[in-house]
């Protein structure tokens, strides 16, 4: 797919310079650029799901049941 951006020049020759170095294209450069930060923006629905919940619910744990976490936990090798 072919699409037109507008960036500002300095940024335009940073990223000549980088695609050059990298032995990539520019639409290489772009397109991997654009891929990472969509992966980085990917569970922000998720997290401002759980921020909402949160701020409405508790967060507390029951005592008995954090003891009967902790204690399968206690077992396992990290």
């Amino acid at each position: 797919m072919k699409t037109a951006i507008s960036i500002p020049d300095p940024l335009f020759q940073a990223a000549e310079v980088l695609a050059h170095r990298l032995k990539k294209s520019r639409s290489e450069l772009y397109a991997e650029a654009v891929k990472e930060y969509m992966t980085s923006h990917k569970n922000e629905d998720v997290t401002k799901s759980l921020n909402e919940i949160y701020a409405h619910e508790s967060s507390h744990v029951d005592a008995d049941l954090k003891r009967m976490q902790s204690r399968t936990v206690a077992g396992d090798q990290w």
